[in-house]
């Protein structure tokens, strides 16, 4: 009985001391966090202030004015194009991504855009990324009618320097960019209404000066020359490689009459008109035909055999020789008299260029004797 009263007693006191001993430790640890968080404070004050972080820099993508890299994809039924077979037209090329929100949002827009280009508006097309039942349902779905084509990943949107979608670029018919990289279905719409651009515009037509979306250049204001050069101006001389492996200049044909022709192995044009072209070469012994093509030179030789053709064919890698003559657009065409002045306006298209090789003949004495037959027209 005496030992349960004195625990009856004791153990209050017990209970009390413990608490005390307990709201002392927490008042202990409390103060040192206080502390600590003191000196974290004074030292946080005494460090120096970091410069902000820039911001992430924009897509700048690919130079107004450069050649678009051409590439091959497959479309949604699997066979495969180039855009190289869309020279000739302009081209509003629009990365794309199904997953990507910002792109399904301008899918109505899209599908209302011509899909072979109207009224002088380009050619809509659609690269884009993820499978293809995925890309078929949703563009089927939408009645869009323009090409799609198909990339694995983002290998063909790295050569262009987009990194994002929707983006894309406005492509003049020779394939050069008439725009700066267009960021956002604002931008990339604005291109699509805008006026087509001219890569080698007729007489008293010239590129639309107006720019197609803020922070997009239209071609007008860039500084390449791209009407060609006058007649009367040298002809800039180049040294370039033969098919043969051999290399040719221009002034090697000096005290000649020369017709300079640009064509590019893929071009239709250019294929239709190099049988007509080797007939001038065969028959006009005063006028040496000179052609100046693209791509490389396996390329080139199966194209030269195929048409049989004897005249001389050099390479240009891309269009560094076309540049100095103004054009970047095939087949055109010079003809440069026997100083190494031009005698003639930059000559665009198959007729026009057969319109300078059925010029009279120059005979030795520098008479000129009757015309000859005129070539006969294209089929």
């Amino acid at each position: 009985m005496t030992t349960l009263l004195v625990l009856a007693l004791a153990l209050p006191w017990l209970l009390i001391g413990f608490g005390c001993w307990l709201g002392y430790q927490l008042v202990r640890q409390h103060g040192r966090i206080l502390l600590r968080l003191e000196a974290l404070e004074k030292g946080l004050a005494a460090r120096p202030a970091e410069p902000p972080r820039p911001a992430p820099a924009a897509p700048s993508g690919l130079p107004l004015g450069s050649m678009a890299p051409d590439f091959e994809l497959p479309d949604l039924s699997g066979a495969r194009h180039r855009l190289s077979e869309f020279r000739g037209r302009p081209v509003l090329l629009i990365f794309f991504n199904p997953a990507c929100g910002f792109c399904t949002s301008m899918v109505p827009e899209l599908a209302a855009l011509s899909p072979g280009g109207r009224d002088a508006k380009p050619v809509p097309l659609v690269v884009s990324t993820g499978g293809a039942e995925a890309n078929r349902q949703l563009f089927q779905t939408h009645a869009i009618g323009c090409p799609v084509l198909l990339q694995k990943e983002m290998e063909v949107a790295a050569q262009y320097q987009a990194h994002g979608t929707p983006v894309g670029y406005l492509l003049d018919e020779t394939g050069t960019l008439a725009s700066e990289l267009a960021v956002g279905a604002a931008a990339l719409l604005a291109l699509a209404t805008a006026p087509a651009p001219q890569g080698a515009p007729e007489a008293g037509h010239a590129p639309p000066s107006k720019p197609a979306a803020r922070g997009n250049k239209p071609v007008s204001e860039s500084r390449l020359n791209r009407s060609g050069l006058k007649a009367g101006t040298p002809a800039p001389n180049f040294r370039l490689p033969r098919l043969d492996g051999k290399e040719l200049a221009l002034e090697d044909y000096r005290g000649q009459r020369v017709l300079l022709v640009f064509t590019d192995p893929d071009c239709g044009p250019c294929e239709q008109l190099a049988p007509h072209l080797e007939r001038v070469h065969r028959e006009r012994k005063d006028l040496q035909v000179l052609m100046v093509s693209r791509q490389d030179a396996e390329t080139n030789r199966q194209k030269v055999a195929k048409l049989g053709l004897t005249f001389p064919v050099v390479l240009q890698k891309n269009w560094e020789v076309s540049l100095r003559y103004a054009m970047f657009a095939t087949p055109v065409g010079y003809l440069i008299d026997e100083r190494g002045v031009l005698a003639s306006d930059v000559a665009a298209g198959f007729d026009a260029i057969l319109a300078l090789a059925a010029g009279p003949s120059v005979s030795s004495n520098g008479h000129q004797p009757h015309p000859e037959s005129p070539l006969p027209a294209r089929a």
